[in-house]
């Protein structure tokens, strides 16, 4: 694995989290992407930040991991900047699909990315609903790869779901 993580250490407490630069880097947001639409099994996905200048690329990464994940061809749509009662809103409005919501937070003079994940319903993923999983994935170098060009998703710019709030 080029540029390893403690997995451990960043996957915990209902969210992927790390200090950027030093314990999380952009193609962490990669590695999630794609190991969350394998494990959530996911067609489409609703995809958000908080407009911070240091959670861009993590954004675009992620994206690019989850249309990436084997043969899924998951649709994403990337919402721009969000916060979590707007990405809520438009999971359901998508027809209760997972969701993402990217941020960063400044303090201590270092930034804390913070990637956290929902479930078709809503939920934050938990230990028991997918995160033990994502962290094995990852700590064990597993991240899925599309098995051909068909097979990719594509990214949709959905900002008008989060406008319409």
């Amino acid at each position: 694995m080029l540029n390893p993580i403690d997995a451990d250490a960043v996957i915990r407490d209902g969210r992927i989290s790390g200090a950027f630069p030093g314990e999380i880097h952009e193609g962490v947001a990669w590695w999630v992407g794609s190991c969350f639409v394998v494990l959530s099994q996911a067609g489409q996905m609703a995809v958000a930040h908080d407009g911070h200048p240091a959670t861009a690329e993590f954004h675009q990464r992620f994206c690019l991991g989850a249309v990436n994940a084997q043969h899924f061809g998951c649709q994403v749509s990337s919402l721009g900047t969000a916060d979590e009662a707007q990405l809520l809103h438009a999971m359901k409005g998508l027809g209760g699909v997972p969701g993402t919501l990217l941020t960063t937070a400044d303090g201590g003079g270092r930034q804390t990315v913070t990637i956290r994940l929902y479930d078709a319903d809503g939920q934050p993923v938990a230990e028991d609903t997918g995160l033990a999983g994502l962290r094995e994935m990852i700590a064990s170098d597993r991240i899925p790869i599309p098995v051909n060009d068909k097979a990719k998703g594509s990214i949709t710019e959905r900002h008008d779901l989060v406008e319409a709030l």
